[in-house]
């Protein structure tokens, strides 16, 4: 297909699924104004990866705010004005999300990220200030033409990562886009340009100049796109991952205890890359799993800490999961993600060894049962970090791993059949306890209710007659009877 005809077809297929940006731009064009599509769906549309709802529109127009405003009242289902004096509205129509900025040409102090809000007056100035080439086109809404001053469709074709302006410029007016640029080539499959490395190469420390939400929304967009292993080698290669995630680059420093990988980081990059390709087989697909994938990627990060050269030149990294999860709920508390991915993320790391003891079955059933009420609702990512963590090159031992995997995970079908392992509880309740005990509510009740809970994952469900002779045996080694 010729450049021109992919560029008709852009128009036009975003046209067709979003009908709204057609009115949107007669209404502008009626009241003397230009309005243009810019943004992610351009992109996108010209790699046919639109879905059959366009989903978020941006726009931008010679138009200021206060025009903006006067145009879409009335017509508009919903308007947000929280943007307006950095000259964005927001607002919906039939279920479509647009935002409308008038032209930028902003100044940045570059000491924060905050630029000095300046208005423009042209499409060219206004793409120039944006972060890359793939996401400085623009389609004339009026005109029903494409815009492409600097090369964007040419770096589309070629898969390469480029800014319109300087980098070094760029990078200095938002820092943030150096860490989109690495969210670009997890998401894309690019290759960022050798100006663009050098610049983030020089500039990797100035990312301490955005705050930590603003940097775990990137992270999480990379980690979640097609190709994750690529984003976090250009982070890690340029410097970048320093200040984002050190305990990756540091993962280098120490050799796989299998010696079979350069190093722990490459390990730690393999089974990312087989994690996500045990999400591509499950059936149905799922979608990219960021708990999974952190897990994946930071699984091993206790093990420079824990490095231990053995006689005869082994190496042990013994406790490294315990030390692991410490270093990765430390590292994304920092990174301010939400109490329930801090704990899931480190519980799996935290638990990513533990079959490692299983051998080729020598597990009691009792060990089994723990094995799933440890994990508990994260069993399912267990069980795919685990099989991701199984990377030697030793085809006859992996397979016997695979092998020894798939008698776990029947073991626990097997007791899941027998017993209900997702609601496991003591067989006396915490009231019968006190009844039986004639103690009052308190820690004690609490301790009791523990022991018998692990009396069950010992020895499976009990009759009320041998659980309550447990609760009495237990009872008075406590001096309670």
């Amino acid at each position: 297909m010729s450049e021109s005809s992919a560029k008709r077809n852009a128009v036009i297929e975003l046209l067709r699924i979003s009908p709204v940006a057609d009115e949107l731009a007669r209404m502008f064009s009626e009241a003397g104004h230009r309005l243009y599509l810019v943004g992610g769906s351009v992109r996108d549309a010209m790699l046919g990866r639109l879905s059959d709802e366009a989903g978020d529109l941006d726009f931008t127009t010679d138009a200021r705010p206060e025009q903006v405003l006067r145009l879409v009242r009335g017509w508009a289902d919903a308007i947000w004005e929280t943007g307006v004096e950095f000259g964005t509205v927001a607002l919906t129509r039939r279920g479509t999300q647009m935002e409308i900025t008038t032209f930028r040409a902003d100044r940045y102090d570059r000491i924060g990220r905050h630029p000095e809000v300046v208005f423009g007056d042209s499409i060219s100035d206004d793409l120039l200030r944006r972060d890359f080439t793939v996401n400085a086109m623009a389609i004339d809404l009026v005109s029903k033409s494409f815009v492409d001053p600097h090369g964007g469709l040419r770096a589309l074709s070629t898969g390469v990562l480029e800014t319109p302006a300087a980098p070094d410029e760029s990078f200095a007016d938002d820092p943030l886009r150096m860490l989109r640029a690495a969210r670009f080539t997890a998401q894309l499959g690019f290759t960022a340009q050798q100006r663009v490395v050098d610049a983030m190469t020089e500039m990797a420390g100035q990312i301490d100049r955005i705050s930590a939400e603003r940097v775990q929304a990137e992270l999480s967009k990379l980690m979640t796109g097609e190709h994750p292993r690529r984003g976090v080698e250009l982070m890690v290669d340029t410097g970048i991952a320093e200040y984002v995630l050190p305990e990756v680059p540091g993962m280098r420093l120490a050799i796989d205890e299998h010696h079979q990988h350069k190093d722990v980081y490459q390990h730690s990059l393999t089974v990312l890359d087989q994690a996500v390709e045990l999400e591509r087989k499950h059936e149905p697909v799922s979608e990219p799993d960021l708990v999974l994938r952190l897990a994946a990627l930071l699984h091993d990060i206790g093990k420079p800490a824990t490095r231990k050269f053995e006689p005869g030149g082994g190496v042990s990294f013994h406790h490294h999961e315990v030390v692991g999860a410490r270093m990765a709920r430390k590292r994304l508390r920092k990174l301010r993600y939400s109490k329930e991915i801090i704990s899931d993320v480190s519980q799996l790391v935290f638990l990513h060894l533990r079959f490692h003891g299983y051998g080729k079955g020598e597990w009691t059933d009792s060990a089994v049962r723990r094995y799933v009420t440890d994990a508990g609702e994260l069993l399912p990512r267990l069980h795919k970090l685990v099989r991701a963590d199984c990377t030697t090159r030793n085809k006859r031992k992996a397979a016997a791993l695979q092998r020894s995997y798939d008698d776990l995970e029947e073991r626990i079908a097997r007791i899941r059949a027998e017993e209900d392992l997702a609601k496991v509880r003591p067989d006396l309740d915490g009231n019968e306890i006190i009844e039986l005990l004639g103690i009052e509510p308190g820690p004690m009740v609490g301790k009791a209710w523990k022991h018998l809970k692990d009396v069950r994952l010992d020895r499976g469900p009990l009759d009320r007659d041998e659980a309550i002779a447990e609760l009495y045996r237990w009872a008075a080694d406590q001096g309670l009877r």
